[in-house]
């Protein structure tokens, strides 16, 4: 197995039993700067309306920004928490799929910045987020 096949079923072990798999958001490709997944957009991740729900691209945005930092520390020794998060929802989607690839703005001991694009099935952005990963101890 090569490097990004192991490490693409390492994060997915990490999402099992989570809301991470209750979305159906399916991890696709992990590298050296960057993470990517798909979301569907069905009943699952809809809002009233029949649109793609603000928080579900936030849940996508946190998910990829949360464990591609988790991917740059020694995790038996640090842990990644979510310190804020912003989202920029700009294109609503109906069905189909959603596609989410985040890459680092800022790796360092103590922070992170991670950007996530959501984009729709025809490459058009429909979210863009920034999310501070604290990098702390672990007890």
């Amino acid at each position: 197995m090569d490097k990004n096949t192991d490490t693409v079923e390492r994060v997915k072990e990490w999402c099992k039993n989570t809301m991470i798999e209750h979305l159906g958001i399916e991890i696709t490709e992990v590298g050296d700067d960057f993470l990517c997944a798909r979301m569907p957009v069905d009943q699952r991740t809809h809002q009233p309306m029949g649109l793609l729900h603000g928080g579900a691209s936030v849940v996508l945005a946190e998910s990829l920004a949360s464990m591609g930092a988790a991917l740059k520390v020694d995790l038996t020794k640090k842990a990644c928490v979510g310190l804020e998060i912003n989202a920029n929802h700009l294109r609503s989607a109906r069905e189909g799929w959603v596609y989410g690839k985040a890459t680092p703005i800022h790796v360092g001991r103590s922070t992170q910045v991670w950007e996530t694009k959501v984009t729709n099935e025809a490459g058009e952005l429909v979210c863009i987020s920034r999310m501070t990963v604290a990098v702390i101890d672990k007890k």
